[in-house]
């Protein structure tokens, strides 16, 4: 990957770098893509009956249609009246 197309994506990105960083950069990313176009090797042909054995059907339980809860009644303890739950920040 030449260093055009390497400050290119940056852009695009909004991304700034120095030139050795670039340098860099286009390096890693050369290296990446080498290593996807390996992948185009393999051999990924889909066998369902190779690649579904550990499934079984006769396991799964029955599809019961049931009545859902009335949407008041769940939001009667809501902290917001806009039809949704508030809960606390885990990422700051």
């Amino acid at each position: 990957m030449d260093l055009d197309m390497v400050r290119y994506l940056a852009k695009l990105s909004k991304l700034n770098y120095s030139e050795e960083e670039l340098a860099k950069v286009a390096k890693d990313m050369t290296s990446i893509i080498n290593i996807m176009d390996t992948i185009k090797d393999i051999d990924i042909k889909y066998d369902p009956f190779a690649d579904n054995k550990n499934i079984y059907l006769n396991d799964l339980r029955e599809d019961i249609s049931a009545e859902s809860f009335p949407t008041e009644k769940i939001l009667a303890n809501a902290l917001n009246s806009e039809n949704s739950f508030v809960v606390p920040k885990v990422v700051e």
